[in-house]
């Protein structure tokens, strides 16, 4: 968590969020009012913060990772506009608004899932990448699908959000399949769950043996590119120094 993210959790009146999230930050809003949820209640958690700021409480919506990445910022934003609220930033110094603004919304950056998990591997992500949510929930899987299969032919790295829950058991496995269209089968795989919390969980497999991970919706996987590599214990995609310079003085 960002020192930005502790001063505003310090600052605000309420917090609002999914209640995995509210539990893993208890220890930082004694004394807050408490706006919690389930899954799939997104909607309702983001509703609730949003009238609690325009009644004049300050109010931090929380999420996990970073907030404008498969997060809650996106939909703040959306519901504000489908309501009509004339929104302003804090970092902005526009002048010109035909009406004045009636909240005020600051997107604080986290440290988001792909860069905690590639710093636990190593270096999985020194060259390019793309990520993908396997959550079909709100994307088709014919979509997830497409975009997977453009990823794997243009050989990037390929960061994998929410690879398995409780509903969803076998996506990860037809990903794996796509993947192996254009990959090696002993590309290297990184796995990680719950990075920097308790239960935290490192590993790296071969992709051909992804199937069988256990993974959850707190696991990113990365799937290597053509150029990656594991080394030791780490997993490395080399950005082409070698190619160009002797690295080996």
């Amino acid at each position: 968590m960002s020192r930005r993210a502790h001063d505003v959790l310090a600052a605000v009146d309420t917090v609002a969020g999914y209640n995995t999230y509210i539990d893993l930050i208890r220890p930082l809003i004694a004394g807050k009012r408490i706006i919690r949820t389930a899954m799939t209640r997104e909607v309702e958690r983001v509703a609730a913060a949003i009238d609690t700021a325009l009644q004049g409480s300050a109010c931090a919506l929380v999420s996990s990772g970073d907030p404008g990445i498969y997060a809650m910022a996106g939909l703040a934003f959306e519901m504000c506009r489908e309501k009509r609220i004339a929104v302003a930033s804090p970092m902005c110094n526009k002048t010109d608004r035909t009406e004045p603004s009636r909240l005020t919304i600051e997107v604080v950056p986290g440290i988001p899932a792909l860069s905690a998990g590639a710093a636990l591997l190593g270096a999985p992500l020194t060259h390019d990448f793309a990520a993908i949510s396997l959550s079909d929930l709100l994307t088709p899987w014919e979509a997830i699908a497409r975009r997977i299969e453009a990823a794997a032919a243009a050989d990037f790295v390929v960061v994998i959000y929410n690879p398995r829950s409780r509903r969803r058991k076998d996506q990860l496995a037809r990903a794996r399949q796509i993947l192996l269209k254009h990959r090696n089968a002993r590309t290297p795989v990184g796995i990680v769950s719950r990075a920097y919390r308790d239960g935290q969980d490192v590993r790296i497999v071969a992709l051909e043996d992804l199937h069988t991970a256990e993974v959850d919706m707190q696991t990113t996987v990365f799937v290597g590119s053509s150029s990656s590599f594991q080394y030791l214990d780490y997993m490395v995609t080399p950005r082409g120094y070698a190619g160009k310079y002797d690295i080996k003085r």
